[in-house]
């Protein structure tokens, strides 16, 4: 019987959870730093912690493309009582093969959704400062758009407009094969919410 999306995410949250408990421990922390200095300046304890974990949810990985379990969960979000469903890649998973083909599928739904919720507001690219944009740069984006992410607060309405590969596309050093321009839809300019 092999594991399912749900139930990797669980073991994952389990694992989290003993590993802040001080259940894990990995013994070789200062040499993977390679850095002397550094590996004296922090609290190795909590250093420890992150590469018992990280190493676990590694193994986790390897289960997914062994077996073909998906990193896609499904989502739902509220803007401005209209509601939209939606699938994405789980922050602690990795897509595999086919994922990106399903993300992909609910690129036209997503937008159709954030046109008509965002009519009345204004728009913009986030940066390190917002820059306020139109609705035809935004089309623009969407023209190099794979797939799309959308994440709904209570006054704001976050877009990602994504291409590449959905293991990399949220690093900068992946730009420009893989990336995702950050669009804000708002009445007023937006707050210091980063998604």
């Amino acid at each position: 019987m092999k594991y399912s999306t749900k139930e990797l995410i669980q073991i994952l949250e389990q694992e989290l959870q003993a590993n802040w408990q001080g259940k894990r421990v990995v013994l070789s922390s200062e040499n993977r730093l390679n850095n002397p200095v550094v590996s004296k300046a922090i609290n190795m304890d909590k250093v420890n912690k992150v590469f018992a974990y990280r190493d676990f949810r590694s193994e986790i990985h390897a289960y997914q493309l062994e077996h073909q379990v998906s990193g896609i969960i499904w989502r739902e979000s509220t803007f401005k009582g209209s509601k939209i469903s939606f699938p994405q890649i789980h922050n602690q998973l990795i897509p595999i093969h086919g994922d990106k083909d399903i993300l992909m599928t609910y690129k036209r739904e997503i937008l159709s959704f954030w046109w008509q919720v965002t009519a009345d507001l204004n728009i913009w690219l986030m940066e390190k400062t917002p820059q306020k944009i139109t609705r035809e740069t935004v089309e623009n984006f969407i023209k190099l758009t794979e797939w799309v992410e959308i994440e709904a607060a209570k006054t704001e309405l976050y877009l990602g407009l994504c291409w590449g590969n959905p293991a990399e596309y949220q690093y900068k050093w992946a730009y420009p094969l893989s990336g995702c321009h950050r669009i804000i839809s708002a009445e007023n300019p937006p707050g210091l919410i980063k998604f």
